[in-house]
């Protein structure tokens, strides 16, 4: 009995190991399906952080090469330097410089970029006409008016600095009229690299005061010859055309003020036209002593 009864503890002892064994493989099986799943999980995973660090690494390429082509387009400009052909007078028309034509006009744009700006830069870069943009700044407070400075500067024209917010200067501090001048310069430098050459007075309203404060800056400041767009009677593409084309005040050296308007953008390509089939030309601020 005693040996039968060992016979029988060692075969249910065996029998038990049999069915661990068996247990652990097939636990062990388990393991290694789930380990073939995993890993590849983590195959896809990884192949699809891959191809977003690729897509995310070929717009990072996109936005270095767009700015990179800015760059590099300014630094062409810069490099070639335009000849210095005419100067300011106290008249604020621009007069030649030796041999450079006489027959021209400056255009400049106030105002912007408020509705129209760069819609006014696209039509006078496709007529071939330079022009000065006077900036206000708070037209490029916002995320989309910054955008809008950098579109007009880079379709190639010059930024001016026409004050921070548009006040009569007959009616703030010097230290206001300072911080209207110079915080915009800041502002301007900050969205295109450049700070402005030229300077125009909301109102046309300069103080002794923010000239001093214009030369301090390194900048020129100017008023203008004539203008019509902010009379009831030429806020109208045909009329604006016209008078701006057959005024008497059209002189040689003309300093031409327009602003940021729909309808005045409307007249933009007549105006071009009409002055050209003058016989008149247009001053490149580039050009500017």
């Amino acid at each position: 009995m005693r040996k039968l009864s060992i016979s029988i503890t060692a075969l249910l002892i065996i029998s038990a190991c049999g069915a661990e064994n068996n247990g652990n493989g097939s636990e062990n099986g388990n393991i290694n399906g789930n380990d073939q799943s995993l890993e590849e999980n983590i195959s896809q995973n990884q192949n699809g952080t891959n191809n977003n660090n690729e897509e995310n690494d070929n717009e990072e390429d996109n936005e270095e090469v767009n700015e990179q082509n800015n760059e590099e387009n300014h630094e062409e400009a810069e490099s070639e330097e335009l000849e210095v052909l005419y100067e300011l007078q106290s008249d604020h028309t621009v007069r030649p410089i030796d041999d450079a034509d006489e027959q021209v006009v400056l255009f400049t744009i106030d105002d912007a970029p408020d509705n129209h700006g760069v819609e006014m830069a696209e039509i006078l870069q496709e007529l071939d006409v330079p022009a000065i943009f006077f900036v206000n700044g708070h037209f490029i407070n916002s995320e989309e008016g910054a955008e809008e400075l950098q579109a007009i500067y880079d379709l190639g024209f010059e930024i001016g600095n026409h004050s921070m917010t548009h006040p009569n200067f007959n009616n703030i501090s010097e230290e206001q009229q300072h911080d209207e001048i110079v915080d915009l310069n800041d502002k301007i430098e900050e969205i295109i690299g450049e700070r402005p050459r030229f300077y125009r007075a909301p109102f046309g309203v300069n103080t002794d005061y923010s000239k001093q404060v214009v030369e301090d800056e390194g900048m020129q400041w100017m008023n203008w010859t004539y203008g019509y767009d902010y009379f009831e009677e030429y806020m109208e593409k045909d009329a604006l055309a016209d008078i701006m084309v057959n005024t008497e005040l059209l002189r040689d050296g003309a300093n031409l003020l327009m602003h940021d308007r729909d309808f005045t953008k409307e007249a933009l390509e007549d105006i071009v036209e009409g002055l050209r089939e003058k016989g008149y030309g247009f001053v490149d601020p580039d050009t500017i002593k």
